[in-house]
C-alpha cells in the first residue's frame, strides 16, 4: 500500500472533518457522535503555527494528526487530534504522522509533546507507549501523555 504524507489545505477540511467523526465513532462505539464546531479548524489553515499533517492515498486523504504549538510557562506541541480510516489502519500510518509531529518540534525547538488519549481506545495507548510516550496524569476518562523529543 503506498501513501504519502502532505500538509493539509482548506479543501481537505470536509474529509478530516469526516475522518474526526468515524474517530470518535470507533473510540465510543456508537454512531451518534458531534463533530468539530462550525470554525474549528480555521486555525489550522490560517498559515499560523497550528497546523494539520495528512496522509493520503490514490489521491484521497486517508488520516490525519492536528498540530498545535503553544506558547506557555514552558512551550509545547499539542496534538489535537489523530484519525487514520479504518481501512488503512495497522500499517504505520499513524506512527508516522507522529513522527513528523516529533521532527517538527525538533525544528522548532520546542521539547515536548503533549496530547490526551481516552483509556478506552487500548490500541492508540499501546501505539503511543511504543512510541516513548508516558502518562503525565489520569484526567477521569482519559490520561494526558507527554513526551521529550530533545
Amino acid at each position: 500500500m503506498e501513501w504519502n504524507i502532505r500538509k493539509a489545505v482548506k479543501a481537505d477540511e470536509p474529509t478530516i472533518k469526516s475522518l474526526f467523526i468515524e474517530m470518535l465513532q470507533t473510540i465510543y462505539s456508537k454512531k451518534d457522535v458531534d463533530g468539530y464546531e462550525d470554525g474549528y479548524l480555521d486555525k489550522f489553515f490560517s498559515g499560523r503555527e497550528d497546523w494539520i499533517c495528512v496522509a493520503e492515498a490514490s489521491g484521497s486523504v486517508i488520516a490525519y494528526l492536528s498540530i498545535e504549538v503553544h506558547h506557555e510557562q514552558e512551550n509545547f506541541i499539542y496534538l489535537d487530534d489523530l484519525s487514520v480510516s479504518t481501512a488503512y489502519r495497522d500499517h504505520g500510518i499513524g506512527t508516522a504522522l507522529i513522527k513528523i509531529a516529533e521532527r517538527f518540534a525538533e525544528e522548532k525547538n520546542i521539547p515536548t509533546i503533549v496530547f490526551h488519549v481516552e483509556k478506552s481506545n487500548r490500541s492508540a495507548f499501546r501505539l503511543y507507549e511504543r512510541l516513548g510516550y508516558s502518562i503525565l496524569s489520569d484526567e477521569d476518562t482519559r490520561f494526558r501523555m507527554v513526551k521529550r523529543v530533545f
